[in-house]
């Protein structure tokens, strides 16, 4: 019994702080001691407390977990190492950032667009009930499509992914000339930071609305087809992204999740290796800590990430620049001892992309990992500043528009510092074993050192020619005086005596 009342002694303490009050020691001992709570009162409020609970916002839903929610809000851990990576500059879209003070500039803009979007569609013989029905009817798949609780009304949350989503699909059409408007009046498109800023704002992981909404309100307006939508997404953002027009045209059918999924889709290498590797024996996998990020690797010891490119280089490695527009960035081969890497046209609008297709592969439960291998590939080559410049200056595969050789540097190192990343499952899983195999052979970086130092270039080649030529003289030298050596003596061995007196 005397366990039983230390029990209860603790949920009265809580009680007491939602209900009771005591002003002092003394006033407590004064009073006459009060009856234990009975165990009915604990089950009340405990539940109560419970329920209190329940009435905060809940950040991470449980349908979290699910296919249907890819819009997440990136957490704390990082956001400390990029501050600004994942807040909108110019302008919001979805509920993560509605409203902010420095996002109402553009917000101004979005009534007029729709305005714009509305009498487009009007012509077309669609009013707006008809798009705010379509809309309202999405409601629910909307919601889960968020790993927050949203926790707006209805008819909020409508409007605003109609004014938003209008929005987006004025932009698009505006600049794949589909509507016809004078940009040389409209601030918009004007004022040339702004467009560019709002390029790269709509490529952030917390800035998005889903792409079934998009795809709704522009098939109900009856302004296009569904299937062009992706081709005037990807028009509004190839001036950020220097590519042909036959790249974008295989990425046309593709179904996004947002935006950022389906730009993020167009970098996806073409031949993917994703799957245990061959020299997998278990299923299971420890964590690895790595020079760039943590490795989940597939076997007891670890899978070791690639060495630096400068030392990769002395291990004769080669390096070669992929030279094709139809190839993605991620497109990476390993041929022999040649490692073909395609350009990266590295710049703010690359990195903020970079940043938010990584966030995004590591919370969306359905995606693979490929951003995410590229990113720990790409941080393990560039571990210093010198391999940024040589990898920029003698094998022309960075054009660096982003700042320092050491920024370069430093992006890739934090940014894959706190992902993780399976090894067994990367699209890389070859290229990083490969590596790793001809690194492990001694002698070739025995021959890879000798030829950096004596045939790195064309003056050590000169000069290594010249001390060979010199050792070849002596020895010729030297052979030539033994010869004529032997040879004197000899004659003198067979020389006839003096004639006697």
């Amino acid at each position: 019994m005397a366990d039983k009342t230390e029990i209860i002694s603790s949920p009265s303490d809580i009680m007491l702080t939602v209900g009771e009050t005591v002003s002092s020691p003394s006033d407590k001992a004064s009073l006459p001691p009060s009856p234990l709570p009975t165990e009915s009162y604990i089950i009340s409020a405990f539940r109560n407390y419970l329920s209190s609970g329940c009435k905060e916002p809940v950040l991470l839903l449980e349908s979290a977990g699910q296919e249907s929610c890819c819009i997440f809000r990136v957490p704390e851990s990082f956001v400390a190492m990029n501050p600004e990576a994942y807040k909108p500059k110019v302008v919001s879209i979805g509920p993560y950032h509605y409203g902010e003070n420095h996002l109402k500039m553009i917000q101004q803009h979005k009534f007029r667009f729709l305005h714009l979007f509305l009498d487009k569609a009007k012509k077309n013989g669609v009013d707006e009930l008809a798009l705010l029905k379509a809309v309202m009817d999405l409601e629910e798949e909307i919601r889960k499509s968020y790993s927050e609780d949203l926790g707006e009304s209805s008819e909020k949350l409508v409007y605003m992914m109609i004014l938003d989503g209008c929005f987006i699909l004025m932009l698009f059409l505006i600049v794949s000339r589909t509507i016809d408007l004078s940009e040389e009046k409209d601030p918009i498109f004007t004022i040339p930071w702004i467009l560019s800023s709002i390029q790269s704002d709509l490529l952030l992981l917390e800035n998005q609305v889903p792409f079934f909404v998009l795809q709704t309100l522009f098939v109900e307006s009856k302004i296009g087809l569904s299937s062009d939508l992706n081709r005037m997404a990807f028009h509004f953002f190839k001036s950020s992204i220097d590519k042909q027009g036959s790249y974008w045209e295989k990425h046309r059918d593709f179904k996004a999740k947002h935006l950022l999924d389906l730009i993020r889709e167009t970098f996806l290498p073409n031949i993917r290796s994703v799957g245990e590797s061959e020299t997998t024996s278990s299923p299971h996998v420890q964590l690895h800590e790595g020079n760039s990020g943590k490795v989940l690797s597939s076997d007891s010891t670890g899978v070791p990430l690639i060495l630096s490119a400068k030392r990769l280089r002395l291990q004769g490695i080669k390096f070669r620049p992929r030279r094709s527009e139809e190839d993605s960035i991620l497109d990476i081969i390993l041929k022999k001892n040649r490692l073909q890497i395609p350009l990266l046209r590295f710049d703010g609008f690359i990195s903020s992309f970079f940043l938010n297709c990584v966030a995004f592969e590591q919370f969306y439960t359905d995606s693979s990992n490929e951003l995410t291998s590229y990113i720990v590939f790409m941080g393990c080559l560039l571990n210093d500043e010198e391999d940024v410049t040589f990898l920029r200056n003698d094998k022309l595969i960075i054009e660096n528009h982003f700042g320092s050789n050491n920024e370069v540097s430093e992006f890739f190192k934090t940014i894959s510092k706190d992902v993780v990343f399976e090894v067994h499952t990367s699209y890389l899983k070859d290229v990083f074993k490969g590596v790793n195999e001809y690194t492990k052979r001694w002698y070739n970086g025995l021959w890879a050192g000798f030829r950096h130092t004596h045939f790195e270039s064309p003056w050590t080649c000169l000069s290594s020619f010249a001390v060979v030529f010199v050792i070849l003289l002596t020895m010729l030298q030297s052979t030539v005086a033994i010869l004529s050596f032997l040879n004197d003596k000899k004659g003198d061995g067979n020389a006839a005596p003096p004639p006697g007196p």
